[in-house]
C-alpha cells in the first residue's frame, strides 16, 4: 500500500496536481464517520469548487485519481478532486463495490448519501472548499451510484455526471424530481452497453441506458423524447433537452469503449460551470 501511494504521489506530482499525503501511519487518507477519501488540491483551495469522483467496482478512491488526465485537468482549472473508497466487497475479494441497488434486490450496506455528503463537508472544512459547488461523477459502478442517487436525491448536490454507468433492471419507477445530469457513455461499451446485459447468469441484469434518459426526462418535465439541441465537443456527440427551469440534461455519446474518454473532464467542467444559477 505504501508503494502504491508513494507511485499515486509521483503521478499525481507529474500530472501538475498536488496529492495529499495520509493523514497517519495507520490511515491513509482522511477519515469520515463513514469511510475515507484521498484528495488532489489545486493551487488555491479557499472557496474552490469540488469534483467528487467514485471508482468503479473493485477499485478504490487512490487508484481513480491517477486515471486519465482527470485530477490535473480539474485541479489546473481550480477544483479539488475527492476521491471517496467504496466498502470493501466482502468475499476476499480487492477492492470496493458501492450499495447502488435498491434495498431488495442487494441490502444497502451504507448510507452512500450521507457518506459523499460527509466527504465534501469534511474537505469543505479542512481546506475551505465551497460545499455548495459540488459535481458528482462516478465510472461504471461509481456512475451507477451517482445515477442511483441523482435520482433519489437530485438536490443533494449541485450537478452530477456519471460515465458508462445507469440504472439496473428493474429500474426505478420514476426519480425524486429535476435534476442536473450530463450522461457520459462509449458506443462501443462492452462491460456496460448502452442496451445493458445479463450477469451472474441473469441474476443482475443492466439496463437500457437510453431508458434510464426516458426516467430523466421525465424526472425533468420534458415535454417531447428528441433532444432540443444537438453539439459536438471533439469527439462527443451530445444531446441536450432543455426542460424544467433548472434543470439540465444531456448525454454526451462517443465512439469508444469502457472507460472515461479522453478530453471529458475539461467538457464536464465546461457543462457544470455553465448550469443555470
Amino acid at each position: 500500500m505504501r508503494r502504491a501511494l508513494l507511485v499515486l504521489a509521483a503521478m499525481l506530482a507529474l500530472s501538475g496536481c498536488r496529492a495529499v499525503p495520509c493523514a497517519g501511519p495507520e490511515v491513509c487518507g482522511y477519515a469520515t464517520p463513514l469511510g475515507r477519501y484521498f484528495a488532489a488540491l489545486p493551487e488555491t483551495t479557499e472557496g474552490a469548487p469540488i469534483l467528487i469522483l467514485l471508482h468503479g467496482a473493485g477499485g478504490s478512491g487512490a487508484g481513480v485519481l491517477g486515471v486519465g488526465d482527470v485530477a490535473a485537468t480539474a485541479t489546473a482549472r481550480g477544483y479539488a478532486v475527492l476521491a471517496p473508497d467504496a466498502l470493501p466487497w466482502g468475499d476476499g475479494r480487492r477492492g470496493g463495490l458501492w450499495s447502488f441497488l435498491p434495498d431488495e434486490q442487494r441490502p444497502r450496506a451504507r448510507d452512500e448519501g450521507a457518506f459523499l455528503t460527509g466527504v465534501a463537508e469534511d474537505a469543505a472544512e479542512r481546506w475551505g472548499l465551497d460545499p455548495d459547488a459540488v459535481l458528482l461523477a462516478g465510472f461504471s459502478a461509481g456512475g451507477f451510484m451517482v445515477s442511483y442517487l441523482a435520482c433519489e436525491e437530485p438536490g443533494r448536490f449541485a450537478a452530477y455526471a456519471p460515465v458508462a454507468g445507469g440504472f439496473w433492471r428493474p429500474q426505478p419507477d420514476a426519480c425524486a424530481g429535476p435534476v442536473r445530469l450530463l450522461h457520459t457513455h462509449g458506443l462501443s461499451d462492452r462491460i456496460v452497453p448502452i442496451e445493458g446485459r445479463p450477469l451472474v447468469g441473469g441474476r443482475y441484469l443492466q439496463g437500457d441506458i437510453f431508458e434510464g434518459m426516458a426516467l430523466w426526462r421525465a424526472a425533468n418535465g420534458c415535454a417531447a423524447p428528441d433532444p432540443d439541441g444537438y453539439v459536438e465537443t471533439g469527439q462527443f456527440m451530445r444531446r441536450r433537452w432543455d426542460c424544467a427551469p433548472g434543470s439540465a440534461l444531456e448525454m454526451a455519446l462517443y465512439p469508444g469503449g469502457h472507460r472515461v474518454p479522453e478530453g471529458w473532464t475539461a467538457m464536464a467542467l465546461d457543462w457544470f460551470e455553465g448550469l443555470p444559477g
